[in-house]
């Protein structure tokens, strides 16, 4: 039987080819039915009637509040329509740094013929059913989506809030992070960060809070890796699995996987000063996690985008006892500027990037670092965060 798909993108598209088309999508951006080359027919969503359709799968960032999910009546995530085809699959989650995890623990595992999916890119509907191990890298959405299917092994990175637009509260988030525990069995492994407020259980859960807890637990050699800051924490937590797995802890092989773009991406410019592209820094919690990497040194800190409406006052609470001066852009500008003033904290509102690396570029030293980690997202000045943080790179290029 063939799902009725809800939205007309990457991961609905996937399952409509894998099922050869001739599938049925309602998509809010249809304004009129049309069939695509793949003899799929594509509804406006308001057209959707609940009682022609036996099964409905959605893609994962339709909100709970969306009027097609709200009067399906047999929905399902991705996951849940691949369940019984999913092999042993280790799912990884949390709001910051499970795509690098995701792509160390599939490095770590190529060699035992593990793949790579979920929200890191690929479909699971593009995924090799007879390969022995899925590593899914899991959004909030999905989880919050998906009822039926279930980890072998939950790794859930540290959580802070996000995504409150979509899930409603931060407790909800939290909840829809935890929700794989849900369902699964005796002996399987969920290992998540101590705090939390853990739902019932068979899973045999481990709490960690630090370096040392991954270290001392799995008998991992933290020295012995070249990745520092939170990059150091998901390497640990990828070679806790390998050792939970196989009894395995690759050094080589961890030391020699390479870091997206992006991501803590350094570059020195024409006059040997060290600028950081850390664009995919776009909540809070990475940008925290970028500063404390690099709070050995001065820090030009180049903040600001769209922050839907985070608290940040966390992250001015770290800024006022460490080194730095803000440069303030994009649609928050307003917002930091109050709370640089409230904290303290030097701030030169720059409104625009190429303003901001230009002020910059005229007081910094070569034992300072410049550091672009928005701790929001770009959509307000930019097409995607990939655009902000190859801009930024143009115009360090670009200095005189």
């Amino acid at each position: 039987m063939k799902p009725t798909l809800f939205g007309y993108g990457l991961t609905t598209k996937a399952i409509a080819k894998k099922l050869g088309g001739g599938c049925t999508f309602f998509d809010d951006k249809a304004t009129e039915p049309y069939i695509d080359e793949d003899n799929n027919q594509i509804f406006p969503s308001h057209l959707f009637d609940a009682t022609n359709s036996k099964l409905e799968v959605t893609t994962p960032s339709f909100k709970p509040s969306h009027p097609l999910i709200m009067s399906a009546k047999n929905l399902m995530s991705e996951y849940d329509f691949f369940a019984k085809d999913m092999p042993f699959s280790i799912w990884i989650s949390g709001t910051n740094g499970k795509t690098t995890t995701t792509q160390m623990l599939e490095h770590l595992l190529q060699k035992r013929g593990a793949v790579s999916g979920g929200n890191i890119g690929t479909p699971l509907a593009n995924l090799d059913t007879k390969a022995p191990i899925w590593i899914l890298e899991s959004s909030s959405f999905t989880l919050h989506h998906t009822n039926i299917a279930s980890p072998n092994i939950y790794l859930l990175l540290p959580i802070t809030p996000d995504h409150i637009d979509w899930h409603g509260t931060a407790e909800q988030y939290e909840a829809d992070k935890l929700k794989p525990l849900t369902t699964m069995k005796e002996g399987e492994l969920a290992l998540v960060p101590k705090g939390l407020n853990l739902p019932q259980s068979d899973a045999f859960i481990v709490e960690y809070d630090s370096i040392e807890f991954l270290e001392e637990y799995f008998g991992i050699d933290s020295s012995k890796i070249k990745f520092k800051s939170a990059f150091l924490e998901d390497a640990m937590l990828a070679l806790a699995i390998t050792k939970t797995l196989f009894d395995e802890i690759d050094y080589d092989t961890i030391n020699s996987f390479r870091l997206d773009r992006h991501r803590q991406e350094e570059k020195i410019d024409r006059y040997n000063r060290l600028w950081v592209n850390d664009s995919k820094a776009t909540n809070l919690d990475a940008t925290i996690q970028a500063i404390k990497g690099y709070s050995d040194r001065f820090i030009h800190l180049i903040i600001g985008g769209d922050d839907k409406g985070a608290d940040l006052t966390p992250l001015f609470e770290l800024l006022q006892n460490k080194k730095v001066h803000i440069y303030t852009i994009g649609a928050n500008s307003d917002r930091l500027a109050k709370l640089s003033q409230k904290y303290n904290i030097e701030f030169t509102p720059s409104q625009t990037l190429q303003n901001a690396v230009n002020n910059i570029a005229k007081v910094l030293t070569r034992d300072e670092v410049a550091l672009l980690s928005p701790a929001a997202a770009s959509y307000d000045q930019f097409k995607s965060y990939k655009h902000r943080g190859d801009e930024f790179l143009k115009f360090v290029d670009e200095i005189k």
